[in-house]
C-alpha cells in the first residue's frame, strides 16, 4: 500500500507522463520529420496503454459545465508542449504563427478525440486508427514544409 497526499501525487504515479516534458528521450534526433515520427510514435502507445483514463477524461471535459475543468489532469496540454519540441527545429523555417497551426492542426489529428472516432465511427482497428493519425501528421508536416518553402522562394 502506497500513501498519496493528493490526487495529483496519485495520478503522477500511475501517469508519469503527467509530468514529462519531452518524449525525445535523451538524445534527440536532429532533423524534426524523425522527430514528430518518435513524439507521434510515443503520444499513440501512451493513448492505447491509458484508453479508458483518456476517454473518462474526454467525457467529463465534454459535459456542459465541465466539473472541475483545471483539475482533469489528463487533458492539460501536454500534447502540445510534446509536438512543439519534436518541431523545434523548424523554428528557422516557420514563421511562430505557421509553426503553431502546423502543432495544433497535428494536435487534432493525433489524440484521443481522433482515435475515438476512429475506432468507434469509422470502424477501424486500433492498429489502423494509430497509422491514420501518424500518416496524418506526417502529411500535415509534409504539407506546412512545402508551403513555407513555396513563400519563401
Amino acid at each position: 500500500y502506497r500513501y498519496f497526499s493528493n490526487q495529483r501525487a496519485l495520478l503522477v504515479a500511475a501517469h508519469p507522463e503527467i509530468e514529462a516534458r519531452s518524449l525525445l528521450g535523451p538524445t534527440p534526433p536532429p532533423d524534426a520529420a524523425t522527430r514528430l515520427d518518435v513524439v507521434t510514435d510515443a503520444m499513440t502507445r501512451l493513448f492505447l496503454e491509458t484508453e479508458p483514463e483518456l476517454r473518462t477524461m474526454l467525457r467529463l471535459s465534454l459535459e456542459p459545465a465541465p466539473v472541475h475543468q483545471e483539475k482533469l489532469l489528463l487533458r492539460q496540454g501536454r500534447a502540445i508542449v510534446w509536438l512543439e519540441d519534436a518541431l523545434a527545429p523548424l523554428r528557422d523555417e516557420l514563421s511562430e504563427p505557421e509553426l503553431r497551426r502546423l502543432v495544433l492542426a497535428i494536435r487534432c489529428a493525433v489524440g484521443i478525440e481522433a482515435l475515438v472516432w476512429l475506432t468507434d465511427v469509422a470502424r477501424l482497428s486500433r492498429a489502423e486508427a494509430v497509422e491514420l493519425m501518424r500518416w496524418s501528421a506526417r502529411a500535415l508536416f509534409r504539407s506546412a514544409v512545402a508551403d513555407s518553402a513555396r513563400t519563401s522562394a
